[in-house]
This record gives C-alpha cells, sequence and structure tokens, in this order.
C-alpha cells in the first residue's frame, strides 16, 4: 500500500474516523492538515501525531463556509508545498424521525455539512490537484447512500449525493491522473454510537447483530480502507464506492 504523495489533508480530524485516518496517514510518512471546527479535538489529534513522530497541523475550518475551505486548501499548500491526498470526511447526523416529522432547520444542516461541505471541499482540493497534476481523493458516504435508512430520511439522501458527487467528479477528472473514490461504512464504534447505546442500551444490543460478522466496525478498519484507496495500489481504481460494513449489505 505504498503513498507516493506526502501532504495529506483530513476533514472531521478531532475524533472517531477522522482522527484514525490522520493518525493512518502520518504513520505512512504522510504530512497531515487537520481540519474541524472543534479546535481542542484537532490539536489533540495533532499531538497524538506528534507523540508518535509525524508531522501535522490544526486548520479550523466549517467545511460549510467557502472562504474558510478555501483557505483550509490555501494553507496546506503554503505549509507543506503539496495536497496529495484527501479525505473529505466532516459531516453530522441529526435525525431520529420518520421524513414526516422532519424539520427545515435539521434538513439545510445535514444538506449543507454532509454535501455543500464535499461540494466545496472537491471544488477548492481539484483546483490545486490540477495545477499540480495528480492527486487522490476520498469521500465519505455511508451504507445509508447505498439503499433506505428508516428514520434518517435526509441523511440518506446526503449520502447518495455524496457518491453523485463522487462518481461525477471521477469521471470529469479520470485524465488528469486525479482519482475520486468513496467510503460506505457500515455502523462504526465511535463517540456517537456510544452515545447512542449508553441513550437506549437494548439498541447498543441490536446494533452488532445487523452486521453478519457480529458486530460493529472500528474506526482503524475504515482508515486503512481510505489510505488503501489513496495509495498507488489503487492507481487503478476512480468512481468507486467501497463498502466496508461486515457483510450488511451482501444479505
Amino acid at each position: 500500500m505504498k503513498l507516493s504523495g506526502q501532504v495529506a489533508v483530513v476533514t472531521g480530524a478531532a475524533g472517531g474516523i477522522g482522527r484514525a485516518t490522520a493518525l493512518a496517514f502520518a504513520e505512512q510518512g504522510i504530512k497531515v492538515v487537520v481540519a474541524d471546527i472543534n479546535a481542542q479535538g484537532g490539536a489533540e489529534t495533532v499531538s497524538l501525531i506528534e507523540a508518535a513522530g509525524g508531522t501535522a497541523v490544526f486548520v479550523s475550518c466549517d467545511v460549510r463556509d467557502e472562504e474558510q475551505v478555501k483557505q483550509l486548501v490555501a494553507t496546506t499548500v503554503e505549509t507543506y508545498g503539496s495536497l496529495d491526498y484527501a479525505f473529505n470526511n466532516a459531516g453530522i447526523e441529526m435525525e431520529n424521525q420518520r421524513l414526516h416529522d422532519g424539520s427545515m432547520r435539521s434538513f439545510d444542516m445535514i444538506m449543507d455539512v454532509n454535501v455543500k461541505g464535499v461540494w466545496l471541499c472537491m471544488k477548492y482540493q481539484l483546483q490545486h490537484m490540477l495545477k499540480q497534476g495528480s492527486g487522490a481523493i476520498v469521500n465519505a458516504a455511508s451504507v445509508a447512500g447505498l439503499g433506505a435508512a428508516p428514520k434518517m430520511a435526509v441523511y440518506a439522501a446526503s449520502k447518495h449525493a455524496v457518491l453523485g458527487l463522487t462518481r461525477t467528479a471521477a469521471i470529469e477528472y479520470a485524465r488528469k491522473n486525479i482519482r475520486v473514490n468513496a467510503i460506505c461504512p457500515a455502523v462504526i464504534d465511535t463517540a456517537m454510537y456510544q452515545r447512542v447505546c449508553e441513550m437506549d442500551p437494548k439498541i447498543g444490543q441490536r446494533i452488532p447483530e445487523l452486521h453478519p460478522m457480529g458486530r460493529v466496525g472500528r474506526v482503524e478498519e475504515i482508515a486503512a480502507s481510505v489510505l488503501y484507496l489513496c495509495s498507488d495500489g489503487a492507481g487503478f481504481t476512480t468512481g468507486h464506492a467501497l463498502t466496508v460494513d461486515g457483510g450488511m449489505t451482501a444479505v
């Protein structure tokens, strides 16, 4: 899983999958730009990378804000000289209701972060990668983007949209030495998952059984999949939605 580039940007890197992926990049000798709206969590990710001998910097970025995203890319290039890999991971999920009970606030927030955020990040990442003549982008989708997600209609719609953006960009830039793929995890053991389990232990007991492997995924497993999609080993892979779900979608 050789990585020929030198610099990676990870959004939503203050914890969970984003932090694990930032650490995984750093372990491969990649300089990492840690981006998040959570400054404390972002600083902790940088500290973990540096403690392990890696190189990283934190940049505060709200992916809904075009100027902040533009500055994130500019800071990356100014600091490290290139932008070789991007993991557009920042996202939210704030639904637990049927579609007819949904609110405009929830709809706008989910779409702004999960869809507009990915679009803005790719827009400015691609502008630099075109000048550079190379690059690999991975967008965080979900198994919810491959089918239905009861009581999470807007979240599901946002992840379907991420896959549409991913596949279209992959085709548009396929001959520019830029690859664009997506990762589609099932339920992963993150702080959000732990909060759900604490609020309703019965749900916590049922969720692992939704996966044929009998457990939820680990953040390190998603990170490894992201690095594979960025690596030279995936050099002929673009426009792909890599499902990492413990067999959930195979049922």
